[in-house]
Formats: structure tokens, C-alpha cells, sequence
């Protein structure tokens, strides 16, 4: 059974930093892309960025780029975000989410329950 489970979201005054790890199991992470998605309250899902299945090629949504690092560790079947500069816009329900493809290509077939980050003051 496929699972993915994010954490680390919190509370954080803008400009401040997190970090959100995401842990995988029930698959071979290693052979799959990796994306991480958000919904603000009363919004849509937005797709933030994406990795391939060795780390090599990334992508990132123009609000977030320069602020945002998406990385992967294949040893600890872990997916991170890392997330510097928040702004209040960045306030949103996190999910990562799993490609059914090695390359990334904005397309998931599993997602995780998400985790909270809220920017404010």
C-alpha cells in the first residue's frame, strides 16, 4: 500500500523558514518523480514543484521560485521542501504527491494527508 505522510508544518512569522519532510512507503521512491501541491483556504490546488526520480531536474511555480528548494533523499525514501522567505500567500494545506512516471510531469497518482503551514503575524 502506497503511503505518504508530510510533517513539519506549523506556524511561522513571514519571512521565516520551514522545512517539510515527506515519508514514503509501499513503493519503490527511488523510481518515481515526486511533486509537491498546496490549497490556500478557499482555493484550488496549485502544483508548487517537482523532482525527478534522481533529484537531477527540478521545477518550480514563478511565486515561489528563489524562496522554495524541493530535494529527495532515495536512502531515507524522503521527499523535503524547503521553504525560506514565507509570505502570507504562502499559507496553505501541503501535500506531496507521487508520479506514476520516473520523469516529472505534473501528472500524481497518490497523495499524502497534508500538512498545514501558516504564515503570519
Amino acid at each position: 500500500e502506497v503511503q505518504l505522510v508530510e510533517s513539519g508544518g506549523g506556524l511561522v512569522q513571514p519571512g521565516g523558514s520551514l522545512t517539510l519532510p515527506c515519508t514514503a512507503s509501499g513503493f519503490t521512491f527511488s523510481n518515481y518523480a515526486m511533486s509537491w501541491v498546496r490549497q490556500a483556504p478557499g482555493k484550488g490546488l496549485e502544483l508548487v514543484s517537482g523532482i525527478d526520480q534522481g533529484g537531477d531536474s527540478t521545477a518550480y511555480i514563478d511565486s515561489v521560485k528563489g524562496r522554495f528548494t524541493v530535494s529527495r533523499d532515495n536512502a531515507k525514501n524522503t521527499l523535503y521542501l524547503q521553504m525560506n522567505i514565507l509570505e502570507p500567500e504562502d499559507t496553505a494545506v501541503y501535500y506531496c504527491a507521487k508520479s506514476p512516471y520516473w520523469y516529472w510531469s505534473g501528472i500524481m497518482d497518490y497523495w499524502g494527508e497534508g500538512t498545514l503551514v501558516a504564515a503570519s503575524s
